[in-house]
């Protein structure tokens, strides 16, 4: 793996942009940066809170999961999220012009009904809508039980599609678009839904409401942060814990283990030529890494790579 910039506060969300750079959030600062090529680093946006999993939707807009914050830890080299914080402001999806750094808030918490605790992730569909996970906040006694929603990028949908989940994380499509993966943190658990429609999950086996497909859990001491897809159809997860990517194939089964050196290893995306660039980030010691990837990653929607 070669280093690309260090000195990030808990950084998530990686983007890669066409121009080579890559769009990141640092939760704990409150803000969304664009790292260059040579390691440059520009902040795009200040939104405060806890900006997460970010996307591009179809107005070229970044889309972004802000969580309302985590109180943190240090210990061990390591930044650790540690909980709801006295600051906590809410959970909300903001829309941020990365031109101009203006930021709008396209949902809030209570808005149509649903209560926004902590966003999280995010992935765009071809019909121009996104789905996104809601981690939820944990309390020293307590922690929300939460879902996967879907909303319309023109402010005009928001539902919940999945509800109830166990602090879903890392969100992805498959290459065709028909399949939503979802990952569980402390369960460590990796669930496959089938699409019906835009933002409709069709019935499987659920039997209380809409049934996902259990696909894999690793063993050991293990939680399961966000996720991203390759070309092949590959779900890539970011395994805290044991520190690295599993790769796991749509039959369930661990095709391999990529092995980085911080336990916070939270995010992958791809970009470059062929989608063969994977950029990986390294949260607890904040850091940005790339690596070539063996395959091509699944191309995302709005995103001209």
């Amino acid at each position: 793996m070669e280093l690309v910039t260090d000195g990030l506060r808990f950084p998530e969300g990686p983007v890669a942009m066409p121009d080579g750079s890559v769009v990141l959030v640092e939760i704990a600062a409150g803000r969304v940066t664009r790292v260059y090529p040579d390691g440059r680093k520009q902040t795009v946006a200040e939104t405060g809170g806890g900006p997460n999993g970010a996307a591009l939707g179809p107005d070229g807009k970044l889309y972004v999961c802000n969580n309302g914050g985590f109180h943190y830890v240090e210990r061990g080299g390591l930044l650790i999220p540690h909980g709801q914080p006295d600051d906590y402001s809410g959970g909300r999806i903001e829309r941020v012009d990365l031109e101009t750094g203006a930021i709008e808030i396209l949902y809030n918490d209570g808005d149509f009904g649903c209560a926004l605790r902590g966003p999280n992730d995010i992935v765009f569909d071809d019909a121009g809508g996104f789905w996104f996970t809601d981690h939820g906040k944990t309390r020293r006694r307590e922690r929300d039980v939460t879902g996967v929603f879907y909303a319309r990028a023109d402010g005009s949908l928001l539902k919940e599609a999945i509800f109830p989940m166990e602090n879903p994380n890392g969100i992805g499509l498959s290459p065709d678009g028909k399949t939503l993966y979802v990952a569980e943190t402390y369960t460590c658990k990796l669930w496959a839904y089938d699409i019906g429609a835009p933002g409709e999950i069709a019935f499987a086996q659920g039997l209380l409401g809409p049934g996902g497909t259990f696909l894999y859990s690793p063993g050991g001491y293990t939680f399961f942060d966000s996720l991203g897809v390759d070309g092949a159809g590959n779900v890539c997860v970011a395994t805290i814990g044991q520190s690295g990517i599993s790769v796991v194939s749509p039959g369930g089964e661990l095709v391999e283990f990529i092995a980085t050196d911080d336990p916070f290893t939270t995010n992958i995306c791809f970009g470059g030529p062929d989608l063969k660039t994977a950029w990986i980030c390294l949260s607890g010691t904040g850091r940005l890494v790339k690596m070539d990837w063996p395959r091509g990653g699944a191309k995302l929607n709005y995103l001209n790579v």
